[in-house]
């Protein structure tokens, strides 16, 4: 799968909006920032409410700006990262591998991101810490638990950079597939396509109405 990382400014075709999710500890945190700047953290302080980071790589000759929220796991925030999933593409359910109650926790998650966002919203199952020792949660749990809830799923390090780049890349990959599927169908499913159109059109109005304002 090509999937390349770049810094600089430029025009982007598609703009997704990701959220990270879980219980508090899980490493969620540690999964963005190895992501976006290739950094690990271990003593990293717990999320309160909810922060975001951004980056643009290409895909497909696609040049793709993610948008990814970080979200506090603990429960008195849940109101609050609830309103979050509106308009987001894609979700990465997140548990310790270390950690059971972490993993008995996600059917909970699912059950959250069923009432708040579109069903058309792309899932991936992340068990993460998967170099620590004490090791409560077998790979094979984690590979059933995302099959019941038809999800791809990943084990991942954010301490060794272990398939953290392999998750955001499949999350991107599924977006703009389903981007470019709704785009190419007609106006009775425009209803389908909000949150997916093409950051073009978007610049297009921005460029109309800074004209209209001079």
């Amino acid at each position: 799968m090509y999937f390349n990382f770049i810094n600089m400014l430029h025009k982007y075709d598609y703009q997704f909006k990701f959220l990270v999710i879980g219980e508090s500890g899980v490493g969620k945190t540690c999964i963005l920032l190895r992501f976006i700047d290739d950094f690990f953290q271990p003593n990293y302080l717990s999320t309160i409410g909810i922060d975001f980071q951004t980056k643009i790589v290409t895909l497909k000759d696609k040049m793709i700006k993610l948008q990814i929220w970080d979200t506090a796991g603990q429960e008195r925030f849940r109101t609050i990262t609830k309103t979050y999933y509106r308009n987001s593409h894609g979700v990465i359910l997140t548990y310790d591998v270390t950690d059971r109650d972490s993993f008995k926790s996600i059917g909970g998650w699912v059950k959250q991101i069923e009432q708040n966002s579109d069903k058309h919203i792309c899932k991936v199952l992340v068990g993460n810490k998967c170099d620590k020792e004490g090791r409560t949660v077998t790979l094979e749990e984690g590979e059933k638990l995302a099959e019941q809830y038809n999800m791809k799923f990943f084990e991942s390090s954010a301490k060794t950079n272990y398939n953290v780049s392999e998750i955001f890349a499949y999350l991107t990959e599924e977006a703009v597939n389903h981007a470019e599927l709704v785009n190419g169908k007609n106006d009775d499913e425009a209803n389908i396509k909000k949150g997916f159109q093409k950051l073009k059109n978007h610049d297009n109005k921005k460029e109309t109405k800074e004209k209209c304002c001079k």
